[in-house]
């Protein structure tokens, strides 16, 4: 890939990588703000928000966030 191709994937990338800096970022919180969890622990969704990107967050609110 080269220097011209990244320039025109720009546009479309970078509110992405926002969009998915700022689902971790509210994940995280949460995950270390709230007790209760469906599925897991806190030291596993900790690890699931951190280390599977994009989707680790959302599986984060899909399944694992419990009642408040």
């Amino acid at each position: 890939m080269d220097l011209s191709m990244l320039k025109e994937y720009l546009p479309f990338l970078i509110p992405l990588v926002i969009l998915q800096f700022a689902l971790s970022i509210t994940a995280l919180i949460h995950v270390l703000r709230h007790p209760h969890y469906r599925f897991g622990n806190k030291v596993m969704w900790v690890l699931v928000v951190m280390f599977i990107h994009f989707v680790g967050p959302i599986l984060y609110f899909a399944l694992g966030k419990g009642e408040d």
